[in-house]
């Protein structure tokens, strides 16, 4: 939820650490100034149009494009790959969207 407690009923998470969502920039020299490449694992996007790590991306695309279903790749592929936590926030109908994957996710065994 909004506060970070799960919703998922499958009680607290342990050994977190809870910090503000306001918090300084990191000052540029502890910044890295070689670009990478995030392998996603999608082979059309890593060879056509691939994504920096750690930066930003715009996805867009009209109803029905598959703009979730790239998500739920993303984040299966990503933490297939590397592990930790994955977020996804949604706003309006974007919830029930965000429920849908969750779902998935189980039925899937995406941890």
């Amino acid at each position: 939820n909004v506060i970070g407690e799960p919703v998922d009923e499958e009680g607290p998470v342990d050994g977190i650490e809870m910090r503000a969502i306001h918090q300084p920039a990191p000052s540029y020299v502890e910044q890295s100034t070689e670009a990478q490449i995030l392998i996603t694992g999608i082979k059309v996007l890593d060879l056509l149009a691939p994504y920096a790590r750690g930066g930003k991306i715009g996805l867009f695309g009209g109803a029905g494009v598959g703009k979730t279903v790239l998500i739920q790749e993303l984040i299966n592929n990503v933490a297939k790959a590397h592990g930790g936590f994955s977020v996804f926030a949604g706003v309006g109908e974007r919830t029930r969207e965000g429920n849908d994957l969750y779902h998935e996710f189980i039925e899937s065994g995406v941890n």
